[in-house]
């Protein structure tokens, strides 16, 4: 047998074996509620990428306007446009969390 058809064996049978160890639903109220602490760890990674995605952007902003002051106003218009951008994704988590956790 050639290493493909091993693989593609393998895949086969991890996809059979899902569905065998899969569980329906808890009932409310016997302590697995995972959605309150999982959109916990979501609204942490989260705000952690928009904070590091908002100051690796205003470090290249400051940088490109000390590197030329005669564009710094369409600089700061970018940036300021790209940090609303990004702390939407921070916005859109917090609702999907509401949404979610009842």
């Amino acid at each position: 047998m050639n290493k493909l058809y091993k693989t593609a064996w393998g895949l086969v049978l991890m996809a059979a074996a899902t569905p065998a160890f899969a569980q329906g639903g808890a009932a409310p109220g016997t302590g697995a509620d995972w959605v309150v602490i999982t959109s916990g760890f979501a609204m942490a990674i989260a705000s952690a990428f928009c904070g590091l995605a908002q100051g690796k952007a205003t470090a290249s902003a400051v940088e490109g306007m000390a590197r030329n002051p005669g564009a710094a106003k369409a600089i700061q218009t970018a940036l300021i446009l790209g940090l609303a951008l990004i702390e939407s994704l921070a916005l859109y988590t917090l609702v999907i969390i509401f949404a979610k956790v009842k």
